[in-house]
């Protein structure tokens, strides 16, 4: 309650003189482990072959081996991408047999990478324009 109340009362250095309160803004902001999370979730998407494989896995459902050749990588190196993106919940994976298959998470946080990226694809690439 001390930290709210030191917020609520917060003279800012440069008065616009608008009237809003802005106590829920500053304790927002002050939740630091919040836009930890937040940070850490984009971290994985700032490698551009786990984008690219983020975006594979949200319009299909493959195993590591048919990611490999897709990627033009081995699959060691899509193994370790996948890794990471199943640590974020980004990905999931089904065992069939001895294959396991891949596909994006069925996630909020997942659904909204999704559409993000495919928007900014859309606004930045000529050819994928409205």
């Amino acid at each position: 309650m001390k930290g709210r109340a030191y917020m609520s009362y917060m003279k800012l250095p440069h008065n616009h003189h608008n009237e809003i309160d802005n106590t829920e803004l500053l304790e927002q902001l002050n939740d630091i482990q919040h836009f930890q999370i937040v940070s850490e979730l984009f971290k994985q998407l700032s490698d551009p072959t786990r984008v690219r494989l983020f975006w594979l896995l949200c319009h299909c459902e493959e195993c590591v081996l048919n990611l490999s050749a897709m990627m033009k990588m081995t699959s060691p190196a899509i193994s370790h991408h996948l890794r990471e993106l199943r640590n974020k919940d980004l990905v999931s994976s089904r065992r069939v047999g001895k294959e396991v298959y891949y596909k994006s998470a069925n996630t909020e946080q997942s659904v909204l990478l999704h559409k993000m990226i495919e928007r900014i694809l859309m606004i930045t690439c000529p050819e994928h324009k409205e």
